[in-house]
């Protein structure tokens, strides 16, 4: 839904986002091309809807890649991945987990992290779409219906 997406973008742009981060599911390339609107770098990894790989990387010149990726930001520790299930969290120290893969939005705390579903920003499946963002410095969720 590329509508939805430059909603996304042009809410990002307004709040002056410091940074965009995608759990998976682009999709196809020319979705990905629209993150480049966006006036703040953007890294993601990929979802098991992403059938393109080498062109979403090549279109975002390499910021999406294979997950999970983790990165930091802020100071603080990221971990950035599509299917939660795909990994042991008991094994990962990251002060903010990023994920995808349900569609559906789900923010929780939990064994002193926090846990971000944004949901979907298309709403295909879930018909609300939704997005999150995260103060870091507080380490403060929101999650935003578009």
């Amino acid at each position: 839904n590329l509508p939805k997406i430059e909603k996304a973008v042009k809410f990002f742009n307004k709040r002056k986002a410091g940074f965009v981060i995608h759990a998976g599911d682009f999709v196809a390339p020319f979705a990905a091309e629209k993150l480049k609107a966006l006036s703040c770098d953007f890294i993601g990894v990929f979802g098991n809807n992403d059938g393109e790989r080498e062109g979403l990387s090549l279109v975002s010149q390499g910021k999406i890649q294979q997950g999970p990726l983790r990165i930091t930001l802020a100071g603080r520790s990221i971990l950035i991945v599509h299917d939660l299930n795909s990994i042991n969290l008991r094994e990962e120290d990251a002060q903010l987990v990023i994920s995808g893969h349900s569609h559906k939005p789900h923010i929780q705390n939990e064994d002193s992290r926090l846990m971000v579903n944004p949901g979907e920003c298309s709403g295909w499946l879930s018909r609300r779409p939704s997005i999150a963002i995260v103060d870091l410095d507080k380490l403060s969720p929101e999650l935003v219906y578009l």
